[in-house]
């Protein structure tokens, strides 16, 4: 028996699945460098045996949403290009800047603290400035774009910073055809020119995330940022399959079940008896729960395969528990409950969880919490 079976629960993490997803999504963006965004825990598969293995098979660039994220990777000895995003005012600028992070600048007084922080550490930050092209969340809006753009080159000027990057995110690239991919992308062309007009050379423009990478060629520009694509997870299920995108699912969810019972017809089944057995069967139960990531919200309709079967949650999860009715089937304790995976044994999906959580898959993987071991494959 593989060792790892005998764990409470694992994520096994396919990193060998990465980096063919990481070599596939290079192939669609040939001329752009790719950039592999490993934030949050590198959507929950572990952020530096993941990081790693992009680079090993070509990411240029790592992504980070947080700044103690990015060091983070540093810390772990990650080298090469590493940017973050999301800074509130009072951040560790002066350490990322001498740890060589590129830092994401949204506003004046992003730029302010990162020009200081510059000062303090006797070297240049490296500066890329965000627009808001109509996310409407972080980044600079146009009207503002002609003052941040002005003091950012007078910075440069002053040898303080260093504009690296142009970039700003999409809000519908999971929806082809809709208006607003086109209209961002001529709201971030026309911001870029101006930048450049003012005398800014970017290394990379970009605003390319997974699903533009994989639909909207013309958004490819110096770089492409993919997040849940790395991780073999298709960012709009509605256009095609992770296989349809030459992608392979990293993340497999597995657990043994602890108990396995005989109980009478109309036996109720946890928390408010929202199932009750329609005849004498037998239950398993599968140690994990919402406290370990399993959305409550799929009670009643999450699938696992127990026993060689496809199987649904039966009544609501708990905080450490779910049970399975097992029709009759007598297995024994340790069996292995498969939640999700790529497939190859009739597991179900994350999409089929997200589905039954009325959620994204995204949010499947990235939930799985700290109480799973994350056991890496293929390093």
């Amino acid at each position: 028996m593989n060792e790892t079976a005998t764990l409470r629960a694992r994520a096994e993490i396919d990193l060998a699945a990465l980096r063919a997803n990481v070599r596939a999504l290079r192939a669609r963006a040939a001329g752009a460098q790719l950039m592999a965004v490993v934030k949050s825990d590198a959507y929950g598969h572990g952020a530096v045996p993941c990081a790693r293995a992009a680079l090993e098979a070509g990411a240029t660039w790592l992504g980070t949403a947080t700044p103690q994220e990015a060091l983070a990777l540093r810390a772990a000895g990650l080298g090469g290009r590493v940017m973050c995003w999301l800074w509130t005012p009072g951040g560790p600028w002066r350490e990322a800047i001498e740890a060589g992070i590129d830092v994401s600048v949204s506003g004046m007084w992003a730029l302010r603290e990162a020009v200081d922080a510059a000062a303090a550490a006797g070297t240049a930050a490296r500066v890329q400035l965000k627009a808001d092209t109509g996310l409407g969340r972080n980044g600079c809006q146009p009207a503002d774009w002609p003052e941040l753009v002005s003091a950012a080159r007078a910075a440069e000027e002053s040898g303080t910073v260093r504009i690296t990057g142009l970039w700003s995110h999409f809000a519908c690239a999971d929806e082809p055809g809709h208006p607003s991919i086109v209209s961002q992308l001529e709201v971030f062309r026309d911001l870029v020119a101006y930048a450049e007009k003012a005398g800014a050379r970017p290394e990379v423009r970009h605003i390319a995330n997974s699903p533009a990478t994989l639909t909207v060629p013309d958004s490819h520009f110096d770089l492409v940022r993919t997040g849940i694509a790395v991780y073999g997870i298709s960012p709009s299920p509605e256009l095609g399959t992770p296989a349809d995108f030459g992608l392979r699912p990293v993340m497999t969810l597995a657990a043994s079940v602890a108990l396995v019972k005989r109980v009478p017809e109309g036996h109720g089944i946890s928390y408010g008896h929202h199932y009750t057995t329609p005849a004498e069967t037998t239950l398993g139960l599968v140690p994990v729960g919402y406290a370990d990531g399993i959305p409550r919200h799929a009670s009643g309709r999450g699938p696992v395969l127990v026993g060689g079967r496809r199987r649904t949650v039966a009544g609501r999860v708990a905080m450490d528990q779910f049970v399975v009715d097992l029709a009759g089937d007598e297995l024994e304790p340790g069996a292995e409950a498969l939640l999700f995976g790529p497939g190859d044994r009739g597991e179900p999906s994350a999409e089929d969880w997200a589905v039954a959580a009325d959620t994204i898959a995204y949010e499947i993987v990235t939930r799985i919490g700290p109480r799973v071991p994350r056991v890496h494959l293929n390093q």
